[in-house]
């Protein structure tokens, strides 16, 4: 099978050197809060073009302590999309705000701002972009709209590491930004990891106390905070990871370009769309049809996996079934719901698996 993203490949890579650090963090008794933090948080602060990141224990995490620093509480509003992964509005759920879903646009999958405006109460608090899939948002937009409402701007950046837009890094572009290291992200490790990155020096020493219990020092509590640290091994492999990511990411572009050039003109697809203001780096690479189902299950036969991104739009799940959203609310969402899938998209994926890939798509339509 032929997988949508292949770890093994890419921890196999890194695995000598990965092997040569073990060793010396195994000896080293400091697994904690320790020198790899502290240089994977400068590093990649100096990466983003930020002054401040600070780990924690996963991208949900950097997303809550992210909301919880900006003081965003019990019955805040927060607009978001509807099209993407739960924990974007999960986060501010868990929180005690209330996501107030936007619909996106057709092209980017991202959240569109030209429905954003109309949305703003005098609860709002914030919006929360997302950069979809590894592609930007119109950020000059929503940050124009945040400006002319006093509202926050965090960007959910967590599949958008190396992503930039008018030449900006995402993770820049906004209030406060919150990144993954889920292993499948663009940059991951062999588990959970998250860090939230800021320019704000008084949001950065909130979540820096937050994540660690509300304490500033050692057993001394000013507020209620949360267990959220990233772990020093953790460090150690994205550390690794960061000194190959700018050739992943490149590769990931060529791969993107290749499917797009060999498959534009099936008329039974919809390939991705990179504005000029944008430069994805496709953490996924999903492509559109109103024939999904019989496309898939031809790949999955071919010994291809697919995968739907996201198969159920957030305003429609069960889960906020309270907040009264109806089917047809937001078009475009419930639409690439039902359109939507993602094909290998990896640095290892080699030149004639991609092929195979694109032959099969290709041969889609005289085989059905």
């Amino acid at each position: 099978m032929l997988v949508l993203s292949d770890l093994a490949r890419q921890f196999q890579s890194m695995k000598d050197e990965l092997l040569r650090k073990f060793g010396s963090f195994i000896e080293s008794g400091a697994y904690i809060m320790g020198e790899h933090v502290a240089l994977l948080e400068k590093s990649f602060a100096e990466r983003i073009g930020a002054s401040y990141a600070i780990g924690v224990g996963n991208g949900t995490d950097a997303l809550i302590l992210a909301l919880d620093a900006c003081g965003i509480g019990e019955g805040d509003e927060v607009i978001t999309t509807p099209y993407t992964f739960f924990a974007t509005a999960e986060a501010i759920s868990r929180r005690g705000a209330i996501p107030v879903f936007a619909d996106v646009d057709p092209l980017t999958y991202n959240l569109d701002p030209a429905h954003i405006e109309a949305l703003i109460t005098p609860r709002t608090k914030a919006i929360m972009p997302v950069h979809l899939f590894g592609q930007p948002a119109d950020m000059d937009s929503i940050n124009a709209l945040a400006k002319q409402y006093g509202l926050l701007v965090i960007e959910d950046a967590c599949q958008a590491f190396g992503a930039q837009y008018k030449g900006r890094q995402a993770g820049s572009l906004g209030t406060v930004a919150c990144f993954s290291f889920f292993p499948t992200k663009n940059l991951g490790t062999m588990g959970d990891g998250g860090i939230v990155v800021t320019s704000d020096p008084e949001l950065a020493a909130k979540v820096r106390q937050l994540r660690h219990h509300g304490s500033p020092r050692k057993y001394y509590h000013d507020t209620i905070g949360y267990n959220s640290r990233l772990d020093e091994l953790h460090a150690l492999i994205l550390l690794s990871a960061m000194d190959r990511i700018e050739q992943w990411n490149e590769q990931r572009r060529s791969l993107a370009s290749r499917y797009c050039q060999q498959l534009d003109g099936l008329p039974y697809l919809q390939l991705p769309y990179e504005p000029e203001a944008a430069r994805s780096v496709y953490h996924l690479f999903c492509i559109g049809s109103e024939e999904r189902e019989p496309i898939t299950a031809m790949l999955r036969a071919a010994g291809v996996q697919t995968g739907v991104y996201y198969p159920c739009p957030l305003h429609l799940q069960k889960a906020y079934k309270h907040l009264g959203y109806q089917t047809g609310d937001l078009p475009v969402a419930e639409q690439l719901s039902t359109r939507l899938f993602a094909i290998p998209m990896h640095p290892f994926l080699t030149t004639a698996e991609q092929d195979y890939i694109i032959s099969v798509l290709q041969a889609y339509r005289s085989l059905n």
